[in-house]
Formats: structure tokens, C-alpha cells, sequence
């Protein structure tokens, strides 16, 4: 199966990994190039154990790639996750979903304008109160 996550913080990037070890073509997007060579070259912004040999091992077998082109992406995709931040709101209790939406309209548009058939799947780790 073709995946793209939308994201490379700790849900999108350890989930991304995850699913590219079990067999599957992953494509982790994020829109900070910097960030992007970094993971490329092994180097996790996270700590998680086991992450770093599963990045290599994935990398190395063609089977995870990071990219910062969201519409060339979802269009080698079959399901698309949404995993960037959710920080907290101004009024300090309610998340924040406004990157959420931003990329679900990207994402809608492109899927809508190219007849794309797609699976949307949202992600959000939410703070606890």
C-alpha cells in the first residue's frame, strides 16, 4: 500500500516508520526542508526507542522517503494521514486545529480537482487537562 503522512513530529514520524516496517511505501511530508535532510541522513529530532534503526532499515529498502511536495505525494497515495501539531489554543484549554484544516482544504482541493480516489485519515495527539 502507497501511504502518506502529512507531518513528521512524533505522530507522523513514528507512525510513518512504523507502517513502512511492516511492508508498505511511505512518504513522510513536512514543510521544513532543513528538517526533512536531516531525517534523510538519520538524524531523529525525537527520541523513541528502536526509531533511528528503523529510519536507516526503511530508508535503505526504498521504503520510506520524506518530501516537502504535499500535492506529488498524495497523488502517489492511496491513504493520506493528517499528523501536523495541535498546540494548545489562546484560551489554554481547546486545541488548536487550524494546521489541520489548512492541509485538509490542500488535500480536498487536490483530491476534488484530479479525481484523486483517496483515503483521508486524521491523526491528532491531544493534550491531556
Amino acid at each position: 500500500m502507497k501511504i502518506c503522512f502529512v507531518g513528521t513530529g512524533y505522530v507522523g514520524l513514528v507512525s510513518g516508520v512504523c507502517f513502512s516496517d511492516l511492508g508498505n511505501s511511505v512518504i513522510c511530508i513536512d514543510k521544513d526542508k532543513e528538517k526533512l535532510a536531516r531525517l534523510e541522513n538519520g538524524d531523529i529530532p525525537i527520541f523513541e526507542p528502536g526509531l533511528s534503526e528503523l529510519v536507516r532499515k526503511n530508508l535503505e529498502a526504498g521504503r520510506l522517503s520524506f518530501s516537502d511536495d504535499l500535492i506529488s505525494s498524495i497523488k502517489k497515495s492511496d491513504i493520506v494521514f493528517i499528523a501536523v501539531g495541535t498546540p494548545t489554543a489562546k484560551d489554554g484549554v481547546s486545541a488548536d486545529l487550524s494546521q489541520v484544516f489548512s492541509v485538509a482544504r490542500l488535500i480536498s482541493k487536490r483530491i476534488k480537482s484530479h479525481n484523486l480516489p483517496c483515503l483521508l485519515v486524521l491523526e491528532i495527539k491531544l493534550k491531556k487537562f
